[in-house]
């Protein structure tokens, strides 16, 4: 169990003004020394050195063609104005909402790049950098400034700059890892003593606490988490609750990270890289935050080269990546920086750390987000992109998206398996409207119009899990849309005999009709279910199971089958006393079933259930009414 440390031993030299009292100059001083035609790069976020900023606007008529080039700053962007865009020119790799209008307007651009591949720009020269401001601690006395909450691509631009201005802080935290600049590399100290800019964390709603829920469900114990911007990768640390040795290789750090560190959920102790440390490029938080980085061995804060890129990335086992996107369309093509073509924010991270997780040794890539915007008037997920709107993620690239409504797994999967997953995970009330888009596209079949009311994710309670004798673990779970050609081979792979016991007639394959009714159900009157085990290319369904409910007698009329090779291990028993609480917790009175008179097993399962069963056997068929009280 981590222990908070108090009374910490301040970490900076306190004679430093001293020793380079010949380096230390006022804002307006600073600032003094740039050029008309400079380009400046502002430090990133809550680390934006915002007295030089205001110095740099205030002198702005003594100034023009100053490219402003930054990452994301969360402080006062006051040259970003209409009335100074003669003077200021903004160029920023990620768009926050103190610069968005300016951008929006075409008064202001927005470079769409990769986060590992920024520093390159620096350091080749592509982009070249006349002006670095940055804001560090003051030095220790070794003479060496921590870049504290922001080392991203500002340890990059500093040492790429022909001239870098610091405003020195004593509220900064001094952070460990690839994070420190010499004095002596910087050309004028700027001492300004005030609080960082800070970044409350945003409660999470019901819709986020649902998304959460079902990421934490893909969260093994002793993987690595990487969490994007935005509110859903950050609320997902409020519910891992039982998870055991986590580990965190992250762009971006918040408040929400505390909890589970004093929990002792995250300990880095199964990393596979940077073992027992909290690896970070950037802090966004407040002073709480702040005060628990200062000097922690814990943290180890490095620069977006190392944090960013992929082939790191992919080095840590069991490495999952959670991002967000605006819009996914129904070949699983994911717009994550723009509203049409409004740029919004921006590429950042997420294909740096999708496609590390992706090639990580039981990784995982997600994107997330809400079903809804605009208060549930648009859905985001879409069969068509918004005119305008740019692909982050790739519909190559993207693995796992989930919304509230449930998880769709696409990679690996054809653009029907896709478009009917996605679907699934829409909000209810755009579900008809997308499936017949997904028609008239050609995506899927045009059949499946038939069904339009019925693709739909089955409830996360009914996953459960059954073990045979010989320890072999068998998951059950609520039949999904996309799980029709699985179905499809179950029943091929059924001899003769057992389609014979289950259909109760003589077939050579079932019809693809009705498997898709099998498939495509309300989970409400209908209720299917599979049992389920490891494949290489994920799982195989090796039983299924559900009932048809008969609203008039509230009897529902209850099936299954076993594959033969796992027959006689108790998997039809456990189907079927699951498939009883199912229909209990819906207030169902009881079961029917038609079972021919040679099927010994099925028989076995209802005479030993111990419900009360009543039966008559008719023309070689047993007919069974199971009440449950």
């Amino acid at each position: 169990m981590f222990t908070e440390v108090s009374n910490k031993k301040v970490s900076w030299d306190p004679n430093w003004q001293e020793k380079y009292v010949d380096m230390i100059v006022t804002p307006e001083e600073a600032v003094s020394h740039i050029q008309p035609g400079s380009r400046v790069f502002i430090g990133t976020g809550c680390a934006q050195p915002q007295r030089l900023v205001k110095a740099l606007v205030a002198r702005h008529a003594d100034l023009a063609d100053i490219e402003i080039v930054h990452l994301l700053t969360l402080g006062e962007a006051p040259y970003a104005q209409k009335e100074l865009t003669d003077h200021f020119t903004v160029n920023s790799f990620f768009i926050a909402q103190n610069v968005r209008h300016i951008i929006q307007e075409g008064l202001g651009g927005y470079t769409p790049i990769f986060l590992s591949d920024i520093p390159r720009l620096f350091k080749t020269g592509q982009l070249p950098l006349d002006v670095a401001l940055i804001q560090v601690s003051p030095p220790d006395e070794d003479g060496y400034c921590s870049y504290g909450v922001s080392v991203d691509i500002v340890k990059s631009a500093s040492e790429n700059a022909r001239l870098v201005i610091a405003q020195v802080n004593p509220q900064m935290p001094r952070t460990l890892g690839d994070c420190f600049i010499h004095a002596h590399d910087i050309d004028f100290l700027v001492p300004v003593d005030e609080p960082l800019i800070e970044f409350p964390t945003v409660k999470p709603d019901e819709v986020t606490r649902e998304i959460g829920q079902y990421i934490v469900g893909l969260i093994e114990d002793g993987s690595t988490l990487e969490l994007g911007i935005g509110r859903i990768p950050q609320a997902v640390l409020e519910f891992l609750g039982d998870k055991k040795e986590l580990g965190i290789h992250t762009e971006m750090l918040t408040d929400s990270i505390i909890e589970p560190i004093k929990k002792g959920i995250i300990t880095g102790s199964r990393k596979t890289l940077d073992k027992g440390k909290i690896v970070a490029s950037f802090a966004m938080g407040t002073k709480r935050l702040y005060e628990f980085l200062d000097n922690n061995p814990m943290f180890a804060f490095y620069p977006t080269e190392y944090v960013n890129d992929p082939f790191v990335i992919a080095q840590q086992n069991k490495m999952v990546a959670i991002n967000v996107a605006l819009e996914v369309d129904l070949t699983g093509q994911v717009c994550a920086d723009s509203l049409g073509t409004k740029f919004y924010s921006g590429i950042g991270g997420q294909v740096d750390f999708n496609r590390g997780a992706a090639r990580s040794n039981g990784g995982k890539a997600i994107i997330a987000l809400p079903s809804t915007a605009h208060n549930g008037e648009v859905s985001r997920i879409v069969c068509h992109l918004s005119k305008g709107a740019g692909v982050v993620t790739t519909r190559g690239d993207v693995h796992y998206v989930i919304t509230e409504y449930g998880v769709a797994y696409l990679h690996g999967k054809s653009v029907q398996e896709r478009a009917l997953a996605l679907i699934s995970i829409a909000h209810p009330k755009f579900r008809e409207r997308l499936l017949m888009e997904a028609i008239e596209a050609k995506y899927v079949r045009p059949e499946l119009a038939d069904f339009k009311n019925k693709i739909v994710i089955g409830p996360r309670d009914i996953r459960t899990t059954y073990v045979c004798e010989d320890g072999t673990a068998v998951t059950i779970r609520a039949v999904h849309p996309t799980d029709e050609p699985r179905v499809r081979e179950l029943f091929y792979s059924l001899s003769q005999e057992s389609l014979y016991k289950r259909f109760m007639s003589r077939m050579k394959w079932v019809p693809r009709k009705q498997v898709q009714e099998f498939v495509y159900i309300d989970h409400r009157n209908e209720v299917s279910i599979v049992a389920t085990v490891p494949a290489p290319d994920g799982e195989d369904i090796i039983a299924m199971g559900g009932y048809y409910l008969n609203p008039k007698t509230n009897r529902a009329e209850v099936a299954f089958v076993v594959q033969d090779e796992w027959q006689n291990r108790g998997i039809g028993s456990f189907l079927f006393r699951h498939l009883v609480n199912i229909a209990r917790r819906n207030g169902i009175a009881g079961f029917t079933a038609e079972v021919l008179r040679e099927n010994k097993a099925m028989q076995a399962v209802f005479e030993r259930s111990g419900l009360k069963v009543e039966s008559q056997l008719h023309e070689g068929v047993y007919s069974y009414i199971i009440n449950f009280e």
